[in-house]
């Protein structure tokens, strides 16, 4: 199974806002060379972006900043905003109730993956954007 990729191209773009904010204007056409995607899909994540407060856009070639410190930007918030299925599982809806496994499965599997979701969301909530943008700057320079 495997997230889309959304969430790696939302942290590029917040990685690039934040350590070109003072040498470039951050714009979409930036971003997306930067990237190497269509400077549609960096507006529509932009989008959603801004939805969540995180980052703030201005009209025309005005570029993207953030919206708050990177401090207070985690990986689950980025997460959150971008991805429409938070659930990392789905689970099938109607096993059959006739078959002994059908009729269990949800009570056997449910809470197991509820924690396998909240571990991975506890883990996105420890990294903030500081923390990357810092690591991201160690690995230019070196």
């Amino acid at each position: 199974m495997q997230f889309s990729s959304r969430l790696t191209i939302a942290t590029h773009i917040l990685l690039c806002i934040e350590i070109f904010k003072d040498d470039y204007k951050v714009t979409s056409n930036f971003l997306a060379g930067s990237i190497n995607v269509n400077p549609v899909i960096v507006r529509n994540i932009l989008g959603l972006l801004s939805s969540a407060g995180i980052v703030e856009i201005k009209a025309g070639i005005g570029g993207a900043s953030l919206a708050k410190s990177p401090d207070e930007i985690t990986m689950l918030d980025v997460f959150k905003a971008v991805e429409k299925e938070e659930a990392l599982f789905h689970f099938h809806e109607n096993p059959n109730s006739n078959c002994p496994v059908g009729r269990n499965v949800h009570r056997v599997l449910d809470s197991k993956l509820d924690n396998i979701q909240t571990a991975m969301e506890n883990e996105l909530a420890k990294i903030t954007l500081s923390q990357l943008v810092k690591e991201t700057k160690e690995k230019i320079q070196s």
